[in-house]
């Protein structure tokens, strides 16, 4: 598997996020606008999906115990973590996703951005614009020699 996909894929995870992939673009010696590329591609391409998918697909899904827990967990623990969203609707949310801190990263972000009701295009704009600050400050830190904790 090519740095590139390995840095995509980082990005993908709803943990790590730009905030794994980036220092791992480092580590494995790409470079840094490939590092940028990748991290920001592949943080964003599963969003579009969680906002269009998580209302109808959680609907469906909540029929069932298991899955109406794992529901119940995930909307209680994004509602609390989501405060700022809620008062500064799409400046919230991006400053909401763009601090990189644990659990505040884009897929948290388009949970929030989905219970909140915001419309699909600004949930995504503002997603995108997190996602470009968050991918910066990661950015700024490794390059500053800092360390960084996930």
């Amino acid at each position: 598997m090519s740095s590139e996909i390995k840095v995509f894929l980082t990005a993908l995870l709803p943990i790590s996020e730009l905030r794994g992939a980036i220092p791992l673009g480092f580590a494995l010696n790409l470079s840094l606008p490939k590092i940028i590329i990748f991290s920001i591609l592949g943080n964003l391409f599963p969003i579009p999906f969680i906002l269009i998918l998580l209302k109808p697909v959680s609907k469906k899904l909540r029929r069932f115990p298991l899955w109406r827990k794992f529901f119940e967990w995930l909307f209680k623990r994004t509602e609390r973590k989501a405060k700022i969203v809620e008062r500064w609707e799409f400046w919230g949310l991006v400053i909401f996703v763009g601090i990189p801190l644990p659990m505040t990263g884009a897929w948290t972000g388009a949970v929030a951005g989905s219970l909140l009701g915001m419309s699909f295009p600004k949930a995504m704009l503002a997603i995108s614009l997190g996602v470009f600050l968050a991918a910066l400050i990661v950015t700024g830190i490794i390059l500053s020699g800092r360390v960084i904790i996930i």
